[in-house]
C-alpha cells in the first residue's frame, strides 16, 4: 500500500431543520392554538484517532465529507430528527490545520482519542415558542442554523520513541532490520527506503520501544533536494535521534565527516526544536573496517568531527553492538526521557 502522509479535506457539517409554523386543527377543536415543532439539529463531524491505520490514503480518493442535516419540525408539537454524526477514522499521530487560518484544530496523538471538526447547526423554533398572552395565534418560526465549514489540510506524524538520521545508504534500513521484525528493502544503492518504516524493538519480555527510519538526508534537503525532507516531520514526535555515519571505506569520493555535518545543518535549518532534540552518534559498518584499525578509524572520525556525546560503533549487517545499544536507549528512554516528555525533550 502507497504510504500518504499528507491530505486536504473539506467537512461540512449538517445545517440545522427549520422550526415548523403550525396550528392544531381536530373536529369539534376550533382555533386550537400553536403546534409547530422545532427543527433538529444537524449533524457534527469528528475525527477519530484509529491505530488500526497507518496512512492517509483513503483520503486521497475521498476528499468531502457531508453530516447529515436535521429534520424540520411539523406539526402536532412533533420535533424533528437531529441528523447523524459523521466520525472520520485516521491513524494516531495525525494533525489537522485550518487552511484559511493556520490554526492548529486537533492534533491525535493517541489511540481513541477524538475531536470535532465541525459543528451541526442548530435546529429552527417552530412557532409554539412565540406564543402568548398578546400573541395566541404566532406565525413566526426560525430556519435552522448552517453547520460549520471547513477546509482542512491532514498531515501524519508516525509515533515513534527512536528516529534513525543519516546520509542514503548508511545503513539505517539494514539497522531496523537487525533490532526488530521490521523488513524495509535493502539494497546496495541510495534511497532504497521510500516512505518511513516502523520497527518494535524489544529488549525483553516486559521492554520495548518504536524506532522510526525515513529515508535518507543529503545535502539541501531543507531546499527540497532529495527525498529524507519530506519525512522529517515523522522525527518530531521522537524522544532520541540516531545519527548513523557509514566509516566504512567506500569506491565514490566521499567525506563522512563534512556527510555528518551536513545532515545535522539541514536538521536545524529544517526544525530548531528538532535540532535540539537528544542525538546520538552510532559509526556503523565496522565489519568492512579491518579489525586492527576500527579503534583507530572509529578514533579518528570522532575528532575531526568534534563531537562529545555519546558514541556508538556497530555493524548492522551482522549485528556487532547492536545489542548493546538497544539496551542503552532502553535504559535512557526509561530513566531520562519519559513519554511525557516526548514533545519537549530535554537538551
Amino acid at each position: 500500500m502507497k504510504f500518504i502522509d499528507e491530505a486536504k479535506i473539506s467537512v461540512l457539517a449538517g445545517k440545522g431543520g427549520d422550526g415548523s409554523a403550525s396550528f392544531r386543527r381536530e373536529k369539534y377543536i376550533p382555533k386550537g392554538g400553536p403546534d409547530g415543532g422545532d427543527g433538529g439539529r444537524g449533524g457534527s463531524v469528528y475525527a477519530l484517532a484509529d491505530r488500526n491505520l497507518n496512512t492517509l490514503i483513503e483520503f486521497r480518493y475521498t476528499r468531502i465529507f457531508k453530516a447529515q442535516k436535521g429534520e424540520n419540525g411539523r406539526g402536532a408539537q412533533c420535533y424533528g430528527k437531529a441528523g447523524e454524526d459523521l466520525i472520520i477514522r485516521v491513524p494516531v499521530g495525525t494533525v489537522f490545520t485550518d487552511i484559511d487560518s493556520g490554526e492548529v484544530v486537533a492534533d491525535l496523538a493517541a489511540d481513541g482519542e477524538q475531536v470535532c471538526l465541525a459543528k451541526g447547526g442548530k435546529g429552527g423554533l417552530g412557532n409554539i415558542h412565540f406564543k402568548s398572552s398578546i400573541n395566541r395565534a404566532p406565525r413566526q418560526h426560525t430556519l435552522g442554523e448552517l453547520g460549520e465549514e471547513r477546509e482542512l489540510a491532514l498531515e501524519l506524524k508516525v509515533l515513534a520513541d527512536v528516529g534513525l538520521l543519516g546520509m542514503p545508504n548508511a545503513g539505517k534500513s539494514t539497522f531496523i532490520r537487525a533490532v526488530s521484525a521490521a523488513r524495509p528493502k535493502v539494497a546496495d544503492y541510495p534511497f532504497t527506503t521510500l516512505a518511513p518504516n516502523l520497527g518494535v524493538v524489544r529488549v525483553d519480555s516486559e521492554r520495548s520501544f518504536v524506532i522510526a527510519d525515513i529515508p535518507g538526508l543529503i545535502e539541501g534537503a531543507a531546499e527540497g533536494a532529495g527525498l529524507g525532507h519530506q519525512f522529517l516531520r515523522h522525527l518530531q514526535r521522537t524522544r532520541l535521534l540516531l545519527h548513523l555515519v557509514d566509516i566504512s571505506p567506500r569506491w565514490e569520493a566521499g567525506d563522512p565527516v563534512r556527510e555528518a555535518r551536513a545532515i545535522v545543518e539541514e536538521l536545524k535549518k529544517y526544525d530548531e526544536q528538532l535540532y535540539e532534540k537528544p542525538r546520538w552518534l552510532v559509526l556503523n559498518k565496522l565489519d568492512m573496517v579491518d579489525e586492527a584499525e576500527r579503534e583507530g578509524v572509529a578514533a579518528k572520525f570522532i575528532a575531526d568531527y568534534g563531537w562529545d556525546g555519546p558514541v556508538f560503533a556497530i555493524s548492522a549487517l551482522d549485528g556487532s553492538g547492536c545489542t548493546a545499544l538497544t539496551y542503552a536507549i532502553m535504559d535512557y528512554l526509561a530513566t531520562q526521557a519519559p513519554a511525557s516528555e516526548a514533545e519537549t525533550p530535554p537538551v
